[in-house]
């Protein structure tokens, strides 16, 4: 997935664990600009460097991927969280969109009978 949208903030790099740390990245998202979304990404272990040279106002497209989870608290109860997880981050001109990514899609497939026989399935 990919969202187009201005940095509002850049986090600091949390040392959460020993062996685990992550960032975030805040942007502003304007699908409508009457109402502006504010859009929290997450960055982890070898990747908190993705958000390094971003600064506060930069027009940014981010490539991201949603990832949920559930967890059970000590009373029993499941609360599901979902996460924005970026895995590339790229500077856009103001109000140029995004450059997408190439997609090749697969040649066609022949599905005609090679001897030009009557098919006989019901659809």
């Amino acid at each position: 997935m990919e969202i187009t949208g201005k940095v509002h903030e850049v986090g600091q790099v949390q040392q959460v664990t020993d062996t685990f740390k992550k960032r975030d990245l805040v942007i502003q998202y304007a699908e409508n600009p009457q109402f502006v979304e504010y859009i929290k990404f997450e960055a982890t272990q070898d990747r908190v460097n993705l958000f390094d040279n971003l600064n506060a106002g930069d027009d940014v497209a981010v490539s991201f991927n949603l990832r949920g989870r559930p967890w059970t608290n000590k009373d029993g109860i499941t609360s599901y969280f979902n996460s924005l997880v970026a895995w590339r981050v790229n500077k856009v001109a103001a109000g140029q969109p995004a450059a997408a990514a190439p997609y090749n899609a697969p040649a066609p497939a022949d599905i005609s009978s090679e001897n030009n026989e009557e098919d006989d399935l019901p659809f």
